[in-house]
This record gives C-alpha cells, structure tokens and sequence, in this order.
C-alpha cells in the first residue's frame, strides 16, 4: 500500500499553465440566444410576409411560404434566432418595414417581438 503522504504531485511547467490561460482566454463567452417572433394578425397577405422575410432575413421563398403559413396557423413563428442586439435590429426592421399595399385597410407593418431563447 503507497503512503499518500509520500505521494508528489508534479506541477505543470510554467510553459503549460501559460498556454493554459491563453486558450481559456481566446475562447469566446457564449451569448444567450434570443428569438425573433412574428405575431400574426388579419392585416397582412402571405405574399407581403414571404418578400419580406426574403428581403429583411435573406430566407428564400420556400421558406418564406412556410414560416408565413406557420403565423397563420399557429399565430407566431421563429424567424430568427440570434444574438440580442441583432434580434433587436431584426425587430425593429420588421416594425419598419411598411404597410402591405396588397390590403386596402392595412394600417401598417407586422408585429415582433424577442424572447430569450431558453434552454438553447
């Protein structure tokens, strides 16, 4: 039986602890994930929702058409998720994005909102 007492343990060379540090302080901080909402409402046509999705995310029709219908049903959907400043900007983009010259009656442009991403 070994006497624990007896029992060195080696340091690290300084060298390592050194490379050590650097790589835990080069990784970068995970952020917390934010979703951007679309809410749905009765003032907007799936052709309005499908452009701007395409235009303001960069989604291609396909999934325009799905995310659109996905509002309709569901009355939201996930368009985004992303980082909190630019969930914010996406927000935002929405709210300026305009009226959906298709509906006469259309006051203005869609709702959005952002909401933490938990458990992401």
């Amino acid at each position: 039986m070994t006497d624990l007492a007896a029992v060195q343990v080696a340091e690290p060379p300084a060298e390592t602890v050194r490379r050590r540090r650097e790589h835990q302080q080069a990784q970068p901080e995970h952020q917390p994930r934010y979703h951007v909402v679309l809410w749905n409402d009765e003032d907007h046509t799936y052709a309005y929702v499908i452009v701007m999705l395409m235009e303001l995310f960069g989604h291609p029709a396909e999934k325009g058409y799905q995310l659109a219908k996905e509002v309709d049903t569901q009355g939201r959907a996930v368009v985004l998720t992303t980082t909190r400043e630019h969930a914010e900007l996406k927000r935002d983009q929405i709210h300026a994005y305009g009226k959906d010259g298709l509906i006469d009656e259309c006051k203005g442009s869609m709702w959005a909102t952002v909401e933490e991403a938990s458990g992401e």
